[in-house]
């Protein structure tokens, strides 16, 4: 299975700190966001991805490229272990890049791709979302794929004041933790929200999903969006969701960045007893 991680946003949420550098490369202790992403789809099995980028976005392809005088200096200094960390980040995976001209959408962003995948089932992985999980988000939908032969879209349960912020999904439940949808809502109020099971940024979707994306009329922002394309193909497909086990971290929101780098650098050995003492010493200062 291929996998297309959209990159292409405008990270408007993290200016001024974006305006110059993607938000997929906001650090996360010492690796980029969308390197977490790209590691989670090889996890899975996953070693064909396309990373859907736009302008300014250059540094992301940097980054998975061979990086020729940096790997001279390493072995000059006889540093193995800096200089195997930073070849496998080049050969992690086969990673191709398709531009999105103009921000259009995230089902515009997946569009573009189009040509890479073929007709074959994929999956999308959102480059600003990190999950944490035992067993990676995007290989339990995987399973999930080949079990029900459909669709799979990735989803948890959120506070009730909280649906706003997502797309949320009307459906009835078909096995524990696993749903057949009916309809997607995006970002419903919380009056007409139809449960508080919110999409978090996985799909496993057959190629059917590209012929939708065409008929998708643009929305907000003049935006084609995967929401709508996505109740296009409830017309013609069963699509399911599957309630994931893991963390779910996201990367336009400045507490959830502040939130993953403190907890992952918590599970850090060089760094745990040193950051609760300074935990510990705010709170007291307090």
């Amino acid at each position: 299975m291929k996998a297309i991680i959209p990159a292409a946003g405008l990270g408007t949420r993290f200016l001024p700190m974006t305006k110059n550098s993607p938000k997929e490369m906001l650090p996360i202790i010492d690796k980029p966001a969308i390197q977490y992403v790209v590691e989670e789809a090889v996890n899975s099995g996953i070693d064909d991805i396309v990373i859907v980028t736009g302008r300014g976005k250059e540094v992301i392809e940097n980054h998975f490229d061979i990086a020729y005088e940096l790997e001279k200096i390493l072995e000059e200094r006889n540093d193995k272990e800096k200089l195997e960390e930073v070849r496998k980040i080049s050969e992690i995976a086969e990673i191709f890049y398709v531009r999105q001209k103009m921000p259009l959408g995230l089902g515009h962003a997946i569009y573009v791709a189009k040509k890479h995948i073929d007709n074959e089932t994929f999956a999308v992985l959102l480059g600003d979302d990190i999950i944490v999980a035992e067993e990676p988000c995007t290989k339990q939908i995987m399973k999930a794929y080949e079990r029900y032969d459909a669709s799979i879209i990735a989803v948890q349960e959120v506070d009730k004041k909280d649906v706003t912020k997502y797309g949320i999904i009307e459906c009835e439940e078909v096995d524990d933790g696993v749903y057949k949808i009916k309809n997607l809502v995006e970002k419903p109020n919380i009056q007409e929200a139809p449960s508080n099971l919110a999409v978090m940024g996985r799909y496993i979707l057959t190629p059917s999903i590209f012929g939708c994306i065409e008929k998708t009329k643009p929305g907000k922002n003049n935006e084609i969006q995967l929401t709508d394309a996505l109740n296009l193909l409830l017309e013609k497909e069963d699509i399911y969701a599957y309630k994931f086990k893991g963390k779910r971290y996201d990367l336009g929101d400045k507490f959830d960045w502040l939130r993953i780098n403190i907890e992952m650098a918590l599970q850090r050995e060089e760094f745990k007893q040193k950051l609760m003492e300074l935990i510990r010493k705010i709170a007291n200062e307090k």
